[in-house]
């Protein structure tokens, strides 16, 4: 029980440091952060610094996936599995609150800064288990754009996850979580991206 807290600690804290400071702040900076006397705790832990920026991106990845299972369902139940704008809310809304109403302050930070590890590369993190969810919003959008030419569509799709982590991580930055209208313009914002005509 007290490694398990003791992990969860050093998740927490390395979520807020490399937001702050980058995914090559130290690790002793971590452990210390985390509470941990012991400087090579994160090794003990996670193995190595991929280990944990690994950890870290997958930590709330459950609860995500469980709100956007849900918005998925409703839009199904309303006729709109298909409607860009209801593939895009289910994506981007559980990510402007399931975090932080389990006390992420740093979240989006977070995955703006570590956009292109392996860990969070989009060739390799939807083919994980527990992703289900944001497997089918893609596979989805792709269908949905389909007037969109295919190379622009791959392109848009998979330019997707920088231009919203670096929105949310913005918003995370200056706004305050219940700012009205900010969720509906940030996916305003990621559904002109994807439909916007080709020139």
């Amino acid at each position: 029980m007290a490694s398990a807290d003791a992990r969860e600690r050093i998740i927490v804290a390395a979520e807020r440091l490399i937001a702050e400071h980058g995914p090559d702040v130290p690790l002793r900076d971590i452990a210390t952060a985390a509470g941990q006397r012991n400087n090579s705790a994160v090794q003990y832990h996670f193995g190595s610094r991929d280990g944990l920026i690994d950890a870290v991106a997958q930590y709330r990845i459950a609860d995500l996936e469980q709100h956007r299972l849900e918005l998925l369902t409703a839009s199904e139940a309303a006729g709109q599995a298909q409607d860009v704008r209801a593939l895009v809310s289910a994506l981007v809304v559980p990510m402007l609150t399931v975090p932080y109403e389990h006390g992420a302050t740093h979240y989006a930070r977070f995955l703006d800064r570590v956009r292109t590890h392996p860990a969070l590369a989009a060739d390799t993190n939807l083919d994980r288990a527990g992703r289900a969810a944001v497997r089918l919003i893609i596979m989805r959008l792709d269908r949905a754009l389909a007037d969109v030419p295919p190379a622009v569509r791959r392109r848009r799709l998979r330019v997707l996850p920088t231009v919203l982590f670096a929105l949310l991580a913005d918003r995370e930055r200056g706004l305050p979580h219940d700012e009205p209208h900010s969720a509906a313009e940030l996916v305003d914002l990621v559904v002109g991206m994807l439909t916007a005509p080709v020139a």
